[in-house]
């Protein structure tokens, strides 16, 4: 009987089973998170890192903005330099630095007292509301807080000589003594950043176990042993993160503080941040003005990592 084997099929190529789409060898596929990730680090580039790069640029040149057709030479660390041995430049950083010594401690105690007063038990819909209401200075843009600013120290109708004159006192020039207006930039930074240092600090104090907290309450009615054994270590992150934040805040300030006085009387309010923008566009020195804003930055940068380094623990 005969018997009949069925033919082989022919070699060849097959059709992939898995289609086009499917992975082949040697061929690099992209994870999905590059393609989220990719609008972020585009617009950081744009905004952040493409910028620094043209001001150190700018910053090794001799560059006038006031003749753009003019050559820019390359003058290396010259402007440098100049930078370093400007009087006015370390006068202005000295302001700053003084103005950050009045303000940040300050809006640290506030924020400490605002936060541990939020974090009592009980409270239910008045925490609640109080922090949607701490939010509103921090949402107020520079300018309009300048502009606030103006408004309570005017000389003539300002909320501050009304309050004095309450307690009959008489009225005083706000904005036209040097120390009364560095004192007025100060208390409308306090108003508008106090409430932030609050709102990081409420957080951390929500990270205490509630458990340990009432152990702790039931072993002593000191609230200090209490805030300084057991909720400052963590307050610490938070502390860390507000002094990084405020710190590169104000040495960068410049809206409100040139709105409310332009820096002056004279060169009083003349922080960091207005002396650059006045070497820049009134001196029209670009070269000069860049090498100024690096050199902040790098100051920035050694105040960051020193917070870092001595005020930051972990729990």
């Amino acid at each position: 009987m005969a018997t009949t084997v069925d033919p082989l099929p022919a070699e060849g190529p097959t059709e992939d089973p898995m289609g086009a789409a499917g992975p082949r060898p040697g061929r690099m596929r992209l994870s999905p998170a590059v393609w989220f990730l990719a609008p972020a680090v585009l617009a950081l580039a744009a905004v952040g890192i493409y910028p620094l790069g043209v001001a150190v640029v700018n910053s090794l040149h001799r560059y006038n903005l006031a003749r753009p057709n003019a050559p820019t030479p390359f003058v290396g660390l010259d402007n440098y330099v100049a930078v370093l041995s400007d009087p006015s430049f370390w006068g202005a950083v000295g302001r700053t630095f003084a103005f950050l010594a009045l303000v940040l401690p300050a809006e640290l105690a506030l924020g400490v007292l605002f936060a541990l007063a939020l974090h009592r038990p009980g409270l239910g819909l008045m925490r609640a509301l109080t922090r949607v209401a701490l939010v509103i200075p921090i949402a107020t843009t520079y300018a309009v807080v300048g502009l606030i600013g103006r408004l309570i120290f005017n000389r003539q109708f300002g909320v501050a000589n009304q309050a004095l004159s309450w307690v009959g006192l008489p009225p005083v020039d706000w904005l036209g003594d040097p120390t009364l207006a560095f004192v007025a930039i100060a208390i409308m930074d306090v108003w508008q950043w106090t409430p932030f240092c609050a709102l990081i600090l409420l957080a951390g104090l929500t990270m205490v176990p509630r458990e340990t907290e009432e152990a702790a309450r039931l072993e002593t009615t000191s609230a200090w042993s209490i805030f300084r054994h057991l909720q400052l270590p963590y307050l610490l992150p938070g502390i860390t993160a507000i002094l990084i934040l405020r710190t590169a805040d104000v040495l960068k300030l410049f809206d409100a503080v040139f709105v409310m006085t332009r820096g002056g009387p004279g060169t009083a309010t003349e922080l960091i941040s207005i002396y650059v923008q006045r070497v820049a566009f009134r001196v029209f020195d670009q070269g000069l003005a860049s090498a100024q804003a690096v050199i902040l930055l790098v100051i920035t940068i050694v105040l960051s990592r020193l917070y870092i380094k001595f005020v930051y623990r972990e729990v």
